[in-house]
C-alpha cells in the first residue's frame, strides 16, 4: 500500500493559518497597524472602502524596509521580533509570530511599497493568493504603505460569510480605537469611504479617550493611578451615574497590549460594589505595566488572551486601585461624623387621620386621657443627675408597656371594668370607608376590576376566569414595536417642531451609524439634521416621545439598542423599530396609575401579536381559579 501522509504546498498551509489569525477586515487593521507600531511610527493613516471589503490601506512612517526585508516578510513565520525561544518571555512588541502579513497574502491581492529613510529608492511588490507577480524597485516615502484589495477573493464561502458592512466596520473602528488608545504620543486617522472619521492628534490619554469618545466623557473620568514593586496601573475609570446598558467602552492594556479578561472584568466590578445601577456596565481604560516575564502571550493567534504568574494578585491590586481612586475623588458615599449626632432635626410625619384613635382612662379618673407627668422647668426630667434620669426613663418604659397582656387577653374573650383597672377604647373612621364594605352579588364592582401594579413592574388585571399578570416593560415593547414599524412602513408620523433646536454630539464612531439610519428615524417623527463635526440638530421629535429636552439620551440609547441588534441580521427598519420601542418603553420600576394601565392594557390586546416582546419575553401570564384552588389544597 502506498504511503498516503505527505506536507501540504505553502499555499494551502498560508490558507489554513489565515483561517486562524484574518477571521474579518477587523484583523487585517488589527495586524497591520499593530507593524506600524513596532516599525517605530509617529503617524499612521488608515484608509477603507467598503468596510474594508474592497480596500484596506495601512500608510506610516516607520523605519521601512529594505528590499530583502520585504520580501522576506511576506513568508511564513518570518519575523525581526524575536531570534530564540527565551526571547517569548520578554516580548514587548505588538507582533512577534511572523504569521501575519502571509496569512493576508494567502487570502487578498496584496501591493505593499516600502522605503528606508537611508534608500533613494523604495521596494514595490504585488502578491495575490501567496504568489508574486511583481517585485520591482520604486519611488515612494520613507516608511510603509501597504494595500489590502478584495479580501477573501480566492476563498468565496469565506467571503460570503462577512456581515454587512455597518457591522463589520464597527469591528473595524473597535480594533481602531483599541490600538489608539494604547498609543497616545501617535498621531492616527481613519477614512471610510473618502470620510475622515477620526482625527487624533498625539496627546495625554485622558485627551486621547475624549477625541474618540466626545468632549463630554471629560467630566466622566475619575483618573486611576497606583505603583507598587509588582506592577504599575494607569488610566481612568468613568463615574457610575454614567454607566451604560451595553458593553464596548470597556479597555484593558497589559504593557500596551489589548487583552480580554472576564476574571479582571469582575475585579473592576467588584470595585464599584453598590455604586452601579443594576445591569450597566462603567467606562474603563486601564494599563497594567508588569514584567513580561511574569505573563504569558503566546496563548491564543490573536494576542488577547494572556496568562498571569499570579491572578489573584492582579486582581486585588487592580480592585484596590480603583476604589482608592473612587473614594479619593469623592465619587463613593461617605459619613459625615462632624453631624451633630441628634435627631432633632428630624421632623417626624404627621399621623394620618385614618388610623384608630386609641384612648386610655384610668379607673376612677375622669374622662380625659392620661398624660405624662411632666418633669421641673418642663424639661422632661425631674433630675438633672445620670442617675435620676435613667430612673425616670425606666419608670416611663414600665408605663408605657402597663397593662399589654391584660389587652392582649381581651382578644380571645371581652374585658370587663371590674376585670382590668383600665378601659381601652377605640375610636376609627375606617368603617365609614365605603370601599370596605362586602361585596355580596356575583358580579365585580368597579374597584375590584380596576388593574394594580406589583412591585412597579408587574400589572395584576383580573378576569372572568381568574387574572392575567402583565410585564409593563415587555407589553409596551411590543404596543410601541408594532406602532413604529407600521410608521416607518407607511412613512407618516406626527412631529412636533422645537421652538429652539436642540443640538448634540456623537462619538466618531456613533456619528457615522446614525448618518446611515437617519433617514428611517426621521420618519419616526423626528427632525435631525446633520450639523458638521459629529454634530446633529433636533428640529423635532416623535409627538407622543416622552423626556423633552432629554432627546441626545434618547438617541444614545437608540444607537446602543441598534448596534446589539446588528449580529441578528435584522432589515434596517425592523432594527430601528426593536431599537426605539426598547429605548423608549416604560420601565421596570415606573409607577403606573390606574388609566395608565388600563390604556396600556387595551393597546397591548390589539396589537397583532401581543403575546411576545419583540425580544422574545412574554408579555402576560394567565392564572386560572382552578389552578389557584389547587395551589392551596393540602399536600
Amino acid at each position: 500500500m502506498a504511503d498516503v501522509i505527505q506536507l501540504l504546498p505553502d499555499a494551502i498551509v498560508n490558507k489554513i493559518a489565515a483561517g486562524e489569525v484574518i477571521q474579518r477586515p477587523a484583523s487585517v487593521v488589527k495586524e497591520l497597524m499593530e507593524n506600524a507600531i513596532d516599525a517605530g511610527s509617529s503617524a499612521v493613516k488608515l484608509v477603507v472602502k467598503d468596510a474594508g471589503k474592497t480596500l484596506i490601506q495601512v500608510i506610516d512612517d516607520g523605519c521601512g524596509m529594505s528590499e530583502t526585508d520585504a520580501r522576506m516578510a511576506l513568508e511564513r513565520h518570518a519575523t525581526s521580533k524575536i531570534r530564540e525561544a527565551e526571547d517569548l518571555f520578554s516580548i514587548r512588541t505588538m507582533g512577534f509570530r511572523g504569521e501575519a502579513m502571509a496569512s493576508i497574502a494567502a487570502v487578498a491581492q496584496m501591493e505593499l511599497r516600502t522605503r528606508r529613510r537611508s534608500d533613494e529608492l523604495g521596494t514595490r511588490i504585488v502578491i495575490e493568493g501567496s504568489e508574486i507577480k511583481t517585485q520591482e524597485p520604486c519611488q515612494c516615502d520613507a516608511g510603509t504603505n501597504i494595500c489590502v484589495k478584495n479580501l477573501f477573493f480566492n476563498i468565496p464561502v469565506r467571503r460570503n460569510f462577512l456581515k454587512s458592512n455597518t457591522v463589520e466596520m464597527r469591528h473595524i473602528i473597535d480594533e481602531f480605537q483599541r490600538i489608539a488608545l494604547a498609543n497616545s504620543d501617535i498621531f492616527f486617522s481613519l477614512h471610510h469611504n473618502n470620510s475622515e472619521i477620526f482625527h487624533l492628534p498625539p496627546s495625554n490619554l485622558r485627551q486621547r479617550v475624549v477625541n474618540i469618545f466626545g468632549n463630554p466623557y471629560n467630566k466622566r473620568l475619575v483618573p486611576v493611578e497606583e505603583e507598587t514593586d509588582e506592577m504599575k496601573l494607569t488610566g481612568f475609570v468613568s463615574k457610575p451615574e454614567f454607566a451604560k446598558k451595553t458593553r464596548g467602552e470597556q479597555f484593558f492594556f497589559v504593557n500596551q497590549r489589548f487583552i480580554r479578561s472576564a476574571y479582571l472584568n469582575h475585579a473592576v466590578l467588584t470595585a464599584y460594589e453598590d455604586l452601579l445601577p443594576s445591569d450597566t456596565y462603567p467606562l474603563y481604560v486601564v494599563f497594567i505595566d508588569i514584567d513580561p516575564k511574569r505573563i504569558d502571550i503566546n496563548v491564543h493567534p490573536t494576542k488577547q488572551e494572556i496568562k498571569f504568574e499570579d491572578d489573584r494578585l492582579i486582581y486585588n491590586y487592580l480592585k484596590v486601585a480603583i476604589r482608592h481612586s473612587l473614594g479619593k475623588y469623592r465619587v463613593t458615599p461617605t459619613l459625615d461624623f462632624d453631624q451633630e449626632g441628634s435627631f432633632s432635626s428630624v421632623r417626624m410625619k404627621p399621623v394620618s387621620p385614618a388610623r384608630p384613635t386609641i384612648r386610655t382612662f384610668r379607673s376612677g379618673e375622669k374622662g380625659t386621657p392620661s398624660s405624662p407627668t411632666s418633669g421641673q422647668g418642663g424639661g422632661g426630667f425631674s433630675n438633672g443627675s445620670e442617675a435620676g434620669r435613667e430612673r425616670n426613663n425606666l419608670q416611663n418604659w414600665e408605663k408605657l408597656f402597663e397593662g399589654l397582656e391584660e389587652f392582649a387577653e381581651s382578644e380571645d374573650a371581652p374585658a370587663t371594668a371590674s376585670e382590668s383597672s383600665e378601659v381601652t377604647t377605640i375610636e376609627s373612621s375606617w368603617s365609614a370607608d365605603p370601599t370596605l364594605d362586602s361585596h355580596t352579588g356575583g358580579e365585580m364592582s368597579k374597584a375590584q376590576r380596576e388593574p394594580y401594579q406589583i412591585h412597579a413592574t408587574y400589572i395584576a388585571s383580573p378576569i372572568k376566569s381568574g387574572f392575567i399578570l402583565i410585564d409593563q416593560q415587555a407589553a409596551h415593547e411590543r404596543i410601541l414595536y408594532e406602532r413604529y414599524l407600521e410608521a416607518l412602513q407607511d412613512k407618516q408620523a406626527s412631529t412636533q417642531k422645537q421652538l429652539f433646536p436642540r443640538t448634540f454630539s456623537l462619538p466618531p464612531a456613533d456619528a457615522g451609524l446614525l448618518l446611515e439610519i437617519l433617514p428611517q428615524i426621521n420618519l419616526l417623527g423626528y427632525d435631525i439634521k446633520e450639523f458638521g463635526s459629529n454634530t446633529f440638530v433636533v428640529h423635532g421629535i416623535p409627538a407622543d416621545a416622552k423626556g423633552k429636552g432629554q432627546e441626545e439620551t434618547a438617541i444614545d440609547s437608540l444607537l446602543a439598542q441598534y448596534k446589539n441588534n446588528l449580529d441578528l441580521h435584522l432589515g434596517t427598519n425592523e432594527n430601528i423599530a426593536r431599537s426605539m420601542a426598547r429605548s423608549n418603553a416604560i420601565k421596570r420600576g415606573q409607577n403606573l396609575s390606574s388609566t395608565e394601565m388600563q390604556t396600556l392594557i387595551d393597546q397591548l390586546f390589539a396589537c397583532q401579536l401581543p403575546f411576545k416582546s419583540p425580544t422574545g419575553r412574554n408579555c402576560f401570564l394567565t392564572f386560572e381559579l382552578d389552578e389557584l384552588a389547587k395551589r392551596f389544597e393540602k399536600d
